[in-house]
């Protein structure tokens, strides 16, 4: 790698982007969304790279990832439409009646469903889906809805490393490597279907006690009415059409953005009753404008070259020892993504993989790590995932209407239960790493 030099625009870039992170991840104690400092980052980064002359307007709209907001905003769309429906009601209910009172098979069942949701809708959706009607089942039931809740945040998170589009860091990765759909399912599912394995097993040890109780036995089948069966199937109909294009958008030269929307498209006439008006009004543009204004920060940073000059630190490490490099790689982005979020750490991470690629170095393993690291990280602590911190809100909301202190998730529960099970997960991920090398340092292209 050439000699960089370290100046005045790589120094302005990096404390823009230094307080910009900052800002994001101390929200909980300045009370400002990370939004709002990632668009007075992204606005600082403008303004400042126009003024030392290393990035401008047009540059700032040229380093938004357009694949990731358009492909995110139409599988929000399409869910917003589906929720109302009734019919993830009705599938959740099915599984609670199937168990018939037994807890490990109902933990079991819930996260199966959890877990195929999440591989094409995301984390956080799933559990917003699911969350309060695993509340509804284990009150019914008269059991404590603990193990439940955390084994639908885990295994969410767990699940939506499978996929392009089951995680946001996904996205940024596969769009970012030119990463096709079944190549990074081919890829992860592997190991995503051991961690899940592990998941399970760990979380039938780590509640053994509360699981040995018997249940109330309860009937969930009147309960399991679908309001809106013609919307229902349709959205159904569009997400297998959905499917069969992301298998199929290497061929058809679509990125993402365009299978989603197209599924979008289809879901909107074959269904048209739907509410315009409504439907977009619950499309989360909070999250859409922190990404586009996550771009532009690091757009900037990597317009001053400083994201490249640090990559002449990684580059000589890398080259001498690629695998223990990977799993350095997975490790660091899991405990960062267990402190932080790991959405600003893998939009950092990208453009260095990507200058390291451009002087010859392999950075394929290094790709697969990375997405490992942040998913399974994000099980390690209540603020790991935004999936989390919404399983531990409604746990603690559950709480103080019951006024039973025992059924919030605190993040000592956390520690005691979802820990291990990160931990135990990373560790399976790294054997088989380590185990199939040359099968994940294989290039993409």
């Amino acid at each position: 790698m050439e000699h960089l030099t370290f100046d005045t625009s790589m120094l302005v870039s990096a404390i823009i982007m230094a307080l910009t992170f900052l800002g994001i991840f101390t929200e909980g104690l300045h009370g400002f969304h990370r939004t709002k400092f990632a668009i007075l980052g992204a606005m600082a980064m403008i303004i400042a790279g126009q003024y030392f002359e290393f990035y401008t307007p047009h540059e700032a709209l040229a380093s938004i990832d357009w694949n990731v907001v358009l492909l995110l905003g139409a599988m929000m769309t399409i869910v917003a439409i589906m929720i109302p429906t009734g019919g993830f009601q009705m599938i959740a209910f099915k599984v609670a009646n199937y168990s018939r009172g037994n807890q490990f098979l109902l933990m079991v069942l819930l996260g199966t469903a959890v877990t195929l949701i999440s591989l094409l809708l995301d984390n956080v959706t799933t559990v917003v889906i699911f969350g309060p009607l695993i509340i509804l089942i284990a009150r019914t039931l008269q059991v404590s809805p603990i193990p439940y809740l955390l084994a639908a945040a885990l295994l969410s998170d767990t699940g939506g490393i499978a996929t392009l589009v089951g995680d946001p860091p996904n996205l940024m990765i596969g769009s970012a490597a030119h990463i096709d759909f079944n190549t990074f399912f081919i890829h992860m599912g592997g190991i995503v279907f051991a961690a899940w394995i592990s998941t399970i097993f760990a979380l039938r040890y780590l509640f053994k006690k509360e699981l040995a109780i018997m249940p109330k036995v309860a009937d969930f089948g009147a309960k399991s009415k679908i309001t809106q069966p013609g919307t229902w199937k349709a959205a159904l109909l569009s997400l297998g059409v959905i499917v069969i294009l992301f298998i199929l958008h290497r061929k058809l030269e679509w990125d993402a953005w365009m299978v989603a929307s197209a599924g979008l498209t289809l879901l909107l006439f074959l269904a048209p009753r739907i509410d315009l008006d409504n439907t977009f009004s619950k499309v989360e543009i909070t999250l859409l404008t922190f990404f586009i204004a996550l771009f532009i920060v690091i757009g900037g940073v990597e317009h001053s070259h400083f994201l490249e000059y640090l990559g002449t630190f990684i580059e000589p490490f890398v080259k001498k020892d690629l695998l223990l490099s990977a799993l350095l790689l997975m490790w660091a982005a899991a405990i960062l993504s267990a402190m932080i979020d790991n959405i600003p750490f893998t939009a950092a991470m990208i453009p260095i993989l990507l200058g390291l690629e451009t002087q010859g170095v392999n950075v394929t393993p290094l790709w697969w790590s990375l997405a490992i690291g942040v998913g399974l990280g994000g099980n390690g602590t209540h603020l790991g995932s935004t999936a989390n911190v919404y399983i531990v809100t409604i746990s603690e909301r559950l709480a103080k209407e019951q006024n039973d202190p025992s059924l919030a998730i605190t993040p000592g529960v956390w520690f005691k239960r979802g820990t291990p099970v990160m931990l135990l997960t990373l560790t399976v991920a790294s054997l088989l790493m380590t185990l199939f090398f040359d099968f994940f340092a294989a290039p993409l292209h």
